[in-house]
């Protein structure tokens, strides 16, 4: 029982393990938010080079698209997605995997 609950040494030293539980779900959500505003900012392009609502319908459209884009793609993706990272870095004892004991100790 022993041998399964042992704590997983970093490549990076101890100076790196409470470090690292915070700095890697921060860089996504930091990628994740650049990404999807510029994604955001193409939505808004799309919408506004259109000639087909008016001038005031077409930028409240394409605002609207813009944010929203970015809106939901930050909740349901990079949320979700920093807090799973967060929690297996957080976890001391990992399963029987042995892919996720060997990606931790890289990271």
């Amino acid at each position: 029982m022993e041998a399964k609950n042992n704590q997983l040494k970093s490549i990076w030293g101890k100076w790196w393990l409470p470090i690292r539980k915070w700095f890697y779900p921060v860089w996504l959500i930091y990628e994740l938010s650049i990404r999807f505003y510029e994604y955001s900012e193409i939505t808004y392009r799309f919408f506004i080079s259109g000639d087909y609502i008016g001038e005031l319908g077409l930028q409240l459209l394409a605002v609207f698209s813009g944010i929203a884009t970015f809106v939901i793609c930050t909740f349901f993706l990079t949320a979700p997605a920093s807090f799973v990272l967060y929690k297996f870095f957080k976890a001391n004892n990992l399963p029987d995997a042995q892919f996720e004991q060997k990606l931790k100790v890289y990271f």
